[in-house]
Parts: C-alpha cells; sequence; structure tokens
C-alpha cells in the first residue's frame, strides 16, 4: 500500500473534495482523515476533584507513582516537534504504509 497525505474540504452535502491533485491509476482506496482542531485559547484544569475521604486513603497509602518518576527521567520534548507528522508516521506504521 502507498501512503499519500493531502489536504481537502467536505462541503454542507457531505462530500469530500480535494484541495490538491494527485496521478493515481483507478482503484479502490481506503481513506483516513484527520480534522485540525483549533486550540484552546482559556487555561482548562485537566485535574478532576477528588473527594476528600479518597485523598486521605491516598495520602497513606505506599504506593510510589511509576509514571512520575519515568517521566522525570525522560528528556524534554524538542521545540520543533510536529504531533501531526508524528501521528502519521505512527499510522503509517501501523498500516505497514
Amino acid at each position: 500500500m502507498q501512503a499519500y497525505k493531502l489536504k481537502g474540504k467536505i462541503d454542507a452535502t457531505g462530500h469530500l473534495t480535494l484541495t490538491q491533485s494527485i496521478d493515481l491509476p483507478a482503484g479502490e482506496v481506503e481513506v483516513i482523515i484527520l480534522q485540525e482542531v483549533n486550540t484552546v485559547t482559556e487555561p482548562v484544569n485537566l485535574t478532576p476533584e477528588v473527594p476528600r475521604a479518597q485523598r486521605e486513603i491516598s495520602k497513606d497509602s505506599r504506593h510510589s507513582n511509576i509514571f512520575s518518576d519515568w517521566l522525570a527521567k525522560a528528556p524534554p520534548v524538542s521545540p520543533d516537534f510536529d504531533a501531526d507528522q508524528a501521528r502519521w508516521e505512527a499510522l503509517r506504521e501501523k498500516h505497514q504504509l
């Protein structure tokens, strides 16, 4: 399978229109659609409120947080990291394109 990344638009009737041309032979294709999402401008609190009873229990537990130790040792993410490109490469690897 050969992979291509193209830009397109979906009109009000639900039809996909490619805004770039591509030279492909006639035949069936598999389409994966990734929609761009607007970034949130207001900060969002992603930590859920934990009931007081659970907070007191977790204070007494002796479990270590493996992920926080691992993240503390992990190298920082490069400032030129492109999340969309990483997703695209993961999809290509997953489907062996």
